[in-house]
């Protein structure tokens, strides 16, 4: 066990944030944010961790930390549907030289529990910039076929039934919130029959300006208690409310949240963040996390192209 928000901290105030450098293109280049990463988050996280007491065994693998978060996020890039063919028919094939201590793909499903924690604290380095104009939306995450769900036992405890405009689901829910060019500020994963409302004061703690969202959100108390936070919460009316009035620039705006629509489906049919073949919850967020960290890594993002209409806009006197 260990001290994560103490280290996350630490991690972050020493390095520079990855979402500043440039997109990250190649696999050369991929690895070596990662491993530059890794070499200033190892040490603190060995620092902060909690000894049980136990004697423990420390030998290294020849198969470092950094080489196996580059290849579970690399996979993520690379449009295959599943890990293991990646793995077996890709890497162990192509990219011996890149890796040359490759280990067996079972040996490597063993060991993916040792980096959920450094992919956790990537991802939250990978995070963009609060602009004042963010959009917050959830997306299912089911984790077997309706028809299996009796007889699912993975997630039998951890998952649970929700429902979406697509119908109903088995699973979880992510709830996340980009800015207007498309980065990731927060994500937070819930069950399925969580209200899509519950998590946004958490998932707000950073953020200043506007947020937009659709209907699902509408709730005064939610919209008092983010204009506490410093967050002004807007969404479309429902066809039995009054008619309130709104800045031009707000509809506007509102009329744009497409764009975490379109997030959400490069998430899902390119950075392949939810199938249903999990053997574990530990390898579920494994990909999760790095299926997230991948989309960040992305040259282009969905944009509104604001700062670009900004600069052209002519200047009056």
């Amino acid at each position: 066990m260990d001290k994560t928000g103490c280290l996350s901290k630490e991690v972050l105030s020493s390095t520079i944030l990855l979402s500043e450098r440039h997109p990250i293109v190649s696999l050369l280049e991929l690895f070596c944010a990662v491993d530059d990463f890794w070499q200033a988050f190892e040490p603190v996280w060995q620092q902060n961790q909690l000894s049980s007491g136990e004697r423990q065994r420390q030998r290294a693998g020849i198969l470092c930390e950094s080489e196996m978060m580059t290849i579970v996020i690399h996979f993520h890039q690379a449009r295959y549907r599943d890990f293991k063919t990646y793995y077996t028919q890709h890497v162990q094939v192509f990219l011996r030289a890149e890796f040359p201590h490759l280990i067996s793909y079972e040996r490597f499903i063993q060991r993916l529990p040792l980096i959920l924690e450094p992919l956790c604290v990537l991802l939250r380095s990978c995070f963009g910039t609060c602009t004042g104009i963010a959009f917050i939306d959830s997306t299912a995450l089911s984790v077997c076929d309706n028809r299996r769900i009796q007889a699912h036992q993975v997630f039998a405890d951890l998952a649970a039934r929700g429902k979406t405009s697509m119908g109903w689901f088995f699973g979880f829910k992510l709830h996340f919130i980009v800015n207007d060019r498309g980065e990731v500020l927060a994500v937070r994963v819930t069950r399925a029959n969580v209200d899509d409302r519950k998590p946004v004061p958490k998932l707000v703690k950073r953020l200043f300006g506007k947020l937009f969202g659709d209907k699902g959100y509408l709730s005064k108390p939610l919209r008092d208690q983010l204009r506490q936070q410093g967050v002004e919460l807007i969404t479309k009316l429902k066809s039995n409310m009054k008619n309130q009035l709104m800045l031009l620039g707000d509809k506007l705006l509102l009329r744009k949240r497409a764009i975490i629509e379109t997030v959400v489906d490069q998430l899902k049919n390119i950075s392949q963040i939810e199938h249903t073949r999990h053997r574990s919850p530990v390898n579920f967020m494994v990909h999760l996390v790095a299926g997230l960290i991948a989309y960040c890594f992305q040259p282009k993002k969905p944009s509104l192209g604001l700062d670009k209409a900004l600069v052209l806009a002519p200047a009056y006197p």
